[in-house]
C-alpha cells in the first residue's frame, strides 16, 4: 500500500480533528494573514496582520464554546453569511469544534432567499457580516420561529483584537432587532465561551472525540437558475477527505502561502479550509476582488485558486495596456503571446507522446527572449513565486491556459461541484495539459454513461439533498455513483475532458445537437473585449449571441477610436463597436460548423453581474435569467424567420 493511500484510509474523523491535531504540531507558526485598517481608516492604508496556530485554537475554542453555551448540540445548524475574510473562517472552524453543522449564505443573497435557506436548514443561529446582512434576517423574522441568536461580526473590526475591549468602531446606529432573536457581537460569543471553558475546561476536546464521520457537518445551497435552491448534505468525512487528498495529490505543500478571495460560501472556498488546515501552510484572506491585483505583490502567494473569469480579465487587460502602447510595444506582445501559446501547446504534445516535456531549440530561444521582455512582468504581476494556481467552477478558454503556462504561470483546471464537495480531477503540476480538468483524484472514481454523462464516486461525495429524497433519488445512485449533469470523456492517459452540461445542450429546429458552452469558449478565447456571451438556438433555425463587453477594455478602446467623451452604454451599441465585434464573430464562425454559426448577436447595455441575479457568486451564467431579461433582444434577432 502506497502511503498516500495509506494516509487516505486512514484520515481522521473530522476536520475539527486535523485542526486540533494542527495546533498541537505546530503551534507557533504562522496561520493566517489578514489586512487591517491603519489610522482612521479614511485614507485606505491597511497592513497585514498574522495568527499562529496557538492564537487560532485560542479564537476558535472561545466560539465553539460560546456556542455550546447558548445551547447548541450536534449538527444544529449554525448559518454563516458573510464575505470572505478572516471571522468567517474562525466561526466555521468554531461550527466544527463545537459538533454543529454550518449552513453558508451568500452575503449577495436576497431577504426572501436567505430566509429560505435560515429555514429549510433550521438554523439555531446565524453570523452575520453587518447590519446590512443583519437587517436581512430581522426583515423574515416571523419566518424564523428556529433562529434564537445572531452573532455580528463587526467590518471594522480587527480578528486578532482583544475581545474584552470590543469593537475598533461599530455601525453609526444600533444593529436592527427582531423578538426573539438575540443578538450579540464575536467578541461577546468569545467572552461567553472563555466563562463556559472556566467551567468546562474539557468541553471542546470531549466533543471533538464524539464527532463521527457521518455527522452532518455542512450544508451548502446550491446557486439553481430556476426555483429555489438545494441544500447539499457535506458529512465531517467528505471535508476530511478534501484536506488529506490535497496533501497527498501534492497540490499544497507545508511551506506554501496560498492567497483566499473567493467566497467561502462556495464549496471551492471551503474546500480550501480543510487543506489548509491539514498541510499547515499559511493562508492570506481577503475576499474583496476590487483588491486582488493590489493583494497579489504583497502576499507574494505560491498558489492561489480561482475562476477562469479572473484570468480573462487579467489577460484582456494585458492585451489591453498593450495595444494602448502601439507600435513596437504592441507587436511584441503579440509575438510573445503566440510564442507562449505555441512552447506549451508544444511541451504538453511532447510530454503525452514521450513522457518528457521537450520543444525545438528554436522555440526555446524565442521562448528566453520572450522572457525577459514580456513574461518576467506578467508572473511579478501575481507575486513573483506563483508555482500554479487552479482553476474551476467553469471552463477556461484553452488559447488563454496556453498563453499563462507558456508565461510560467500554469492554469491547474479542475473540475468538482457542491455535491462532491469540491475537487475530484485536477491537473498535476508537472503535467498539467489545457483544455482537460486532469486525472481523478486519489479515492475517487469516475466513468462515462452510456449517454456521455460523467459519473463520480468518492468519499467527497454528498450524502443527499435536504429534505429533498425525491431529487437526491435522480441523481444518486444506491451504489454511490454521482450523476452530474456533465457530459465528457477520458482518454487513454485517464485525464477527463468536460464537454458541456447536459442540460445546456439544445437541438435546432433542423435537430442539429449544439454545445453552446464549447462556442462561448471560443468566442471568448479570440475577444479581448468580451466579458460574457451567451449562444441561443434551442428549437431555432439557427444560433444568435447576447454578448456583454468589459468595460476595463473597451473603453480604452472606444477613447482611442473617436468615440472619446461618450458613456459605456453609448460606446456598445455604436456602429463602430458593432463592426469591432463581427469581426471576432466571423472569426469564430470560421471554425465552425453551419449550424453552430452565430448567425446574429447583440452586445448588451451592461455586462452581467451577481447584483442582478444573472451570474451566480461562482460567476456561471444564469442562461434562463438572461434569457428573460432580453427577451425582446433574442427575439428581434429571430424576426421575419420561419421556426419548425
Amino acid at each position: 500500500m502506497s502511503s498516500a493511500q495509506y494516509l487516505l484510509d486512514n484520515r481522521p474523523p473530522s476536520v475539527a480533528h486535523l485542526f486540533l491535531s494542527r495546533v498541537e504540531a505546530t503551534p507557533d507558526r504562522e496561520a493566517y494573514r489578514y489586512p487591517v485598517a491603519t489610522g482612521d481608516g479614511a485614507s485606505g492604508a491597511e497592513e497585514w496582520r498574522s495568527l499562529t496556530w496557538a492564537r487560532t485554537a485560542e479564537r476558535v475554542t472561545a466560539i465553539a464554546a460560546g456556542l455550546l453555551a447558548l445551547g447548541l448540540r450536534s449538527e444544529e445548524r449554525v448559518a454563516i453569511s458573510s464575505s470572505t475574510r478572516m471571522e468567517w473562517i474562525l466561526a466555521d472552524l468554531g461550527v466544527m469544534c463545537a459538533g454543529a453543522a454550518a449552513t453558508a449564505v451568500y452575503p449577495s443573497t436576497n431577504a426572501d432567499e436567505t430566509a429560505y435557506i435560515l429555514s429549510d436548514s433550521d438554523s439555531r443561529a446565524v453570523f452575520v457580516e453587518d447590519a446590512g446582512q443583519l437587517a436581512k434576517v430581522v426583515e423574515h423574522a416571523d419566518r424564523l420561529p428556529g433562529l434564537r441568536h445572531a452573532i455580528l461580526f463587526d467590518p471594522e473590526s480587527d480578528p486578532e483584537s482583544d475581545p474584552e475591549s470590543g469593537p475598533e468602531s461599530g455601525p453609526e446606529t444600533d444593529p436592527p432587532r427582531a423578538e426573539g432573536l438575540e443578538v450579540l457581537s464575536l467578541a461577546e460569543l468569545e467572552e461567553r465561551g472563555t466563562a463556559y471553558l472556566q467551567e468546562h475546561p474539557e468541553a471542546i476536546d470531549t466533543t471533538v472525540r464524539a464527532i463521527e464521520r457521518e455527522q452532518l457537518a455542512t450544508l451548502i445551497y446550491t446557486s439553481g437558475t430556476t426555483g429555489r435552491p438545494k441544500g447539499v448534505r457535506l458529512v465531517h468525512d467528505c471535508w476530511s477527505y478534501q484536506g488529506v487528498v490535497q496533501e497527498v495529490s501534492g497540490l499544497l505543500e507545508p511551506d506554501d502561502v496560498q492567497f483566499l478571495w473567493l467566497p467561502l460560501s462556495h464549496v471551492f472556498g471551503n474546500a480550501l479550509i480543510s487543506g489548509q488546515v491539514r498541510t499547515g501552510h499559511v493562508l492570506a484572506v481577503d475576499g474583496r476582488v476590487d483588491r486582488i491585483v493590489t493583494n497579489l505583490p504583497v502576499v507574494r502567494p505560491t498558489v492561489m485558486a480561482s475562476a477562469p473569469r479572473v484570468f480573462e480579465k487579467v489577460y484582456n487587460g494585458i492585451a489591453a495596456r498593450a495595444r494602448a502602447e502601439g507600435g513596437a510595444k504592441y507587436k511584441i506582445f503579440l509575438w510573445a503571446a503566440k510564442v507562449a501559446r505555441d512552447y506549451a501547446r508544444t511541451g504538453q504534445e511532447s510530454m503525452a507522446a514521450t513522457g518528457s516535456r521537450t520543444v525545438p531549440l528554436w522555440l526555446g530561444v524565442q521562448h528566453a527572449l520572450a522572457d525577459k521582455l514580456v513574461y518576467g512582468r506578467i508572473r511579478a504581476a501575481f507575486g513573483g513565486r506563483l508555482r500554479g494556481s487552479a482553476s474551476g467552477s467553469a471552463a477556461l478558454a484553452p488559447d488563454i491556459g496556453y498563453f499563462f503556462a507558456g508565461a510560467g504561470v500554469p492554469v491547474l483546471e479542475g473540475y468538482g461541484l457542491t455535491e462532491t464537495s469540491a475537487a475530484c480531477t485536477v491537473n498535476p503540476a508537472d503535467d498539467h495539459r489545457v483544455g482537460t480538468v486532469g486525472r481523478p483524484l486519489p479515492g475517487t472514481e469516475v466513468r462515462i454513461a452510456e449517454d456521455g454523462e460523467i459519473l463520480l464516486r468518492g468519499p467527497g461525495v454528498m450524502r443527499g439533498y435536504h429534505n429533498l429524497p425525491e431529487k437526491t433519488a435522480e441523481v444518486l445512485e444506491s451504489d454511490g455513483w454521482f450523476r452530474t449533469g456533465d457530459i465528457g470523456e477520458i482518454d487513454e492517459e485517464g485525464f477527463v475532458r468536460i464537454t458541456d452540461r447536459k442540460k445546456d445542450l439544445f437541438k435546432t429546429s433542423g435537430g442539429k445537437y449544439v454545445a453552446p458552452t464549447e462556442i462561448e469558449g471560443r468566442f471568448k478565447a479570440v475577444c479581448p473585449f468580451a466579458s460574457n456571451i451567451l449562444v441561443i438556438g434551442n428549437g431555432r433555425n439557427y444560433c444568435t449571441a447576447l454578448i456583454a463587453l468589459d468595460e476595463s477594455v473597451i473603453m480604452p478602446w472606444a477613447a482611442s477610436n473617436g468615440l472619446g467623451g461618450r458613456t459605456y452604454a453609448e460606446v456598445v451599441s455604436s456602429p463602430e463597436v458593432h463592426a469591432l465585434i463581427d469581426g471576432f464573430v466571423r472569426r469564430v464562425n470560421d471554425d465552425l460548423q453551419r449550424w453552430q454559426t452565430i448567425k446574429k448577436f447583440s452586445v448588451l447595455p451592461r455586462d452581467l453581474d451577481v447584483e442582478h441575479g444573472e451570474l451566480t457568486p461562482s460567476l456561471k451564467v444564469k442562461r434562463p435569467v438572461v434569457e428573460r431579461a432580453y427577451a425582446e433582444l433574442v427575439e428581434a434577432m429571430y424576426e421575419g424567420t420561419r421556426e419548425a
